[in-house]
């Protein structure tokens, strides 16, 4: 199980987009990589429409997400 918080690049803030883990830093979810990642979009795509999310962090994110999916 995925708690997120292992994972460096991201936070959650109750008061902040409703309690949703973001890119640390950031008001962009992290369920948005994921969303535009399945739409299709690339790495690329998605940090050139969210420029305050750093290619490091979504790198952290997606080895956060491989980890918690080899271990299930």
């Amino acid at each position: 199980m995925n708690t997120w918080s292992t994972c460096p690049s991201v936070e959650r803030d109750p008061d902040r987009v409703s309690g949703a883990w973001v890119f640390k830093g950031t008001r962009v979810p992290v369920a948005a990589l994921f969303e535009n990642l399945e739409d299709g979009a690339s790495i690329n795509d998605f940090l050139s429409w969210f420029p305050g999310v750093t290619r490091e962090q979504t790198r952290q994110v997606l080895e956060c997400a491989h980890r918690t999916l080899a271990a299930a």
